[in-house]
């Protein structure tokens, strides 16, 4: 099993470290499907793979330029600050109320994607000041919520950064360096109850770091945008609909 498990996280992994998000959508399903605790196993899991992958994923994203380092910090702060706030509500929510939540975030997600699929790239950025503020505030609630349901928020943070005027690769690149902190962050609010499987573990990480490195590099260079964000919309819709199933 960790053999399949290790070559569909590989697969996850490369087409989302394309878009800067991580893989906490697909990573959270994938084990929960497999039979591994919510709460224990599946969430804390997806949220150190999620960080990761985005992280890893910053090093072709940096050499191509493609990070907006300083208009990205506000909301990579307040991701940091109130995952972990999310991470502590987790153990009090049923497992049945989180899969729901996850279910409903995954599709609007895809709704969202696959509604601007079509459309051209955002010519003319916000400036800086107003852009800091709504995404820090913005990303204040997609770390509590990622770090809640073990996703990062990258999923709220792309748009975002989409609709202030980043282009498709800036706004990919900008959220990995986000996601990363809220990753991490939330992480450490579950890691106290965690259980590790060691095998397991070792095996996904060294299956993210090559598929991070791989999928970040071919957007950075080789990928277009359009494909990519149809791709992802019609992927997250399937797993929106399993879930609810």
């Amino acid at each position: 099993m960790v053999a399949v498990v290790t070559l569909l996280i590989f697969i996850v992994s490369a087409i989302f470290a394309m878009l800067g998000l991580g893989g906490g959508m697909l990573y959270v399903p994938i084990f929960h499907w497999l039979g591994f605790g919510l709460k224990s196993m599946v969430i804390p899991l997806g949220l150190l793979l999620n960080g990761l992958n985005t992280l890893l994923a910053l090093i072709p994203y940096g050499r191509k330029r493609l990070v907006d380092w300083t208009g990205g910090l506000p909301m990579a702060v307040a991701a940091l600050l109130f995952a972990p706030l999310g991470a502590l509500v987790a153990p009090y929510v049923p497992d049945r109320v989180l899969l729901w939540l996850f279910a409903a975030t995954v599709l609007v997600a895809a709704a969202r994607t696959l509604l601007v699929a079509g459309k051209t790239d955002p010519t003319e950025l916000m400036p800086l000041r107003r852009r800091m503020l709504i995404g820090s505030t913005v990303a204040a609630a997609a770390g509590f919520i990622g770090g809640m349901l073990g996703i990062g928020g990258g999923f709220i943070i792309g748009p975002l950064l989409m609709w202030v005027g980043y282009d498709t690769k800036r706004a990919a690149a900008t959220t990995a360096y986000i996601v990363t902190f809220s990753s991490f962050s939330g992480f450490l609010g579950h890691v106290a109850h965690m259980t590790i499987e060691w095998p397991l573990l070792i095996s996904v990480v060294l299956a993210v770091i090559a598929a991070s490195l791989l999928g970040s590099w071919f957007m950075a260079n080789r990928a277009k945008p359009s494909w990519v964000k149809w791709f992802y919309g019609i992927l997250l819709l399937g797993v929106a609909v399993k879930l609810i199933a």
